[in-house]
């Protein structure tokens, strides 16, 4: 039987980027005890306020059809959001998704075409390649370097542009990193954009769970808006993934075309939620300021437990739910040590090779599980490093 084209490009992008996940899954189901470090699903549950606000919503009959651009309540609380970042901002500068990732697609599918090129960031988050694939555009790497704390260069960007260059993609704080954008970087990576007439698509979904820095975004700079759609959602600031409800900010122009895109593939959010989102983003909740202590905290617990590792050397994290962790020193890239670890310790990390040819000497390691076993979790991987140090001239002498 025939095929469309995108089942080809897609195939190798969706879940084998989490086989290491699937597996440490499937182990636990076994029985074995496994520390599962793979995934940004935070660590608190969702306020049972909002809970009880989804509940009465749908007594009070909101479980019928809405509309493609979002509910009018959740439109006005956008606003009133955005507004201190962009002051003209207006409902027709806002569409509401199930999700950031929903968001995403559609806005990429909305600007580019088969052979253009998405400037985006390596390591990059899992998903982009297969957003960006879908279109048949062109994923053109720029990449974050260790050295520079995972932060974008302007002279690394600007050597990537390329005349099918169509789109900037951010991601601000940074997923798989953790690197947050500065201001005065966002406005030099902005008039490289502006100079070479590209849309800048940025994902803010951990904007509320930063440990190190001041949030910025490209809409603080009015030179940019023009230009520039933002993606985000309540699933990490509110700790409600499984709610799926995002929104696209953008010019008014570009909403209305990405209008009908997105009627095509949902025609509408279920009110209920877009009940609750609305309760979220207008109530006083500290979710987001209790994951934001712990995840702090989690990441000076991974530095000070490897400080005594010599071939494990945690990356700088200023935001977000992750650590990077290079493992070249070990021997091995991140794909084996990651299959190892899970092997020999238990213990499951993201390989990053999932993240793009830039991090493949590297692993992901969540920082959404309890301090104790986080720390349980470092003491394998300090023991892991050390065997196979003392491996090393064993497989020398041979």
């Amino acid at each position: 039987m025939r095929y469309a084209g995108i089942t080809d490009r897609l195939a190798e992008l969706g879940g084998e980027k989490w086989a290491v996940h699937n597996a440490a899954r499937d182990k636990a189901a076994a029985g074995e005890q496994i520390i599962e470090l793979t995934i940004g699903e935070p660590d608190l549950p969702v306020d049972p306020t909002l809970i009880d606000v989804c509940e009465a919503s749908m007594r009070r009959g909101r479980t019928h059809y809405s509309n493609g651009r979002g509910e009018a309540g959740l439109l006005e609380a956008l606003v009133d959001k955005y507004k201190p970042r962009y002051p003209d901002i207006t409902t027709q500068n806002v569409l509401c998704f199930p999700g950031t990732q929903t968001a995403l697609y559609a806005a990429i599918i909305a600007l580019v075409d088969a052979g253009q090129g998405v400037l985006v960031g390596d390591p990059y988050y899992a998903t982009y390649a297969g957003v960006i694939r879908a279109s048949d555009a062109v994923l053109q790497p720029v990449p974050l370097r260790m050295e520079h704390g995972f932060v974008m260069q302007p002279a690394d960007l600007e050597a990537a542009v390329t005349p099918q260059s169509r789109v900037l993609l951010l991601n601000t704080p940074h997923n798989p990193t953790g690197a947050l954008l500065d201001i005065e970087t966002i406005a030099e990576l902005g008039k490289i954009a502006r100079d070479h007439d590209l849309w800048i698509v940025c994902d803010e979904v951990y904007e509320d769970l930063i440990f190190e820095g001041v949030f910025a975004s490209p809409l603080d700079i009015e030179e940019l808006r023009e230009r520039t759609i933002v993606v985000s959602s309540i699933s990490k600031t509110f700790a409600a993934t499984g709610f799926r409800s995002g929104w696209a900010i953008g010019p008014s122009e570009f909403c209305t075309k990405l209008l009908p895109i997105s009627e095509t593939i949902l025609f509408g959010n279920q009110p209920f939620i877009a009940d609750m989102t609305e309760a979220a983003l207008r109530g006083a909740f500290d979710t987001a300021e209790r994951m934001r202590s712990s995840y702090a905290a989690r990441v000076d617990l991974i530095s000070s437990e490897l400080v005594s590792c010599p071939d494990l050397k945690p990356g700088k994290a200023s935001g977000g739910m992750f650590v990077m962790i290079d493992v070249s020193d070990t021997g091995l890239d991140g794909e084996k040590f990651a299959w190892r670890l899970l092997e020999e310790q238990g213990v499951a990390v993201m390989p990053g090779a999932s993240f793009g040819e830039n991090a493949k000497t590297l692993i992901r390691v969540a920082l959404t599980v309890p301090d104790a076993v986080l720390r349980e979790a470092m003491r394998r991987l300090h023991a892991f490093s050390d065997s196979l140090r003392a491996a090393a001239p064993r497989a020398a002498a041979q």
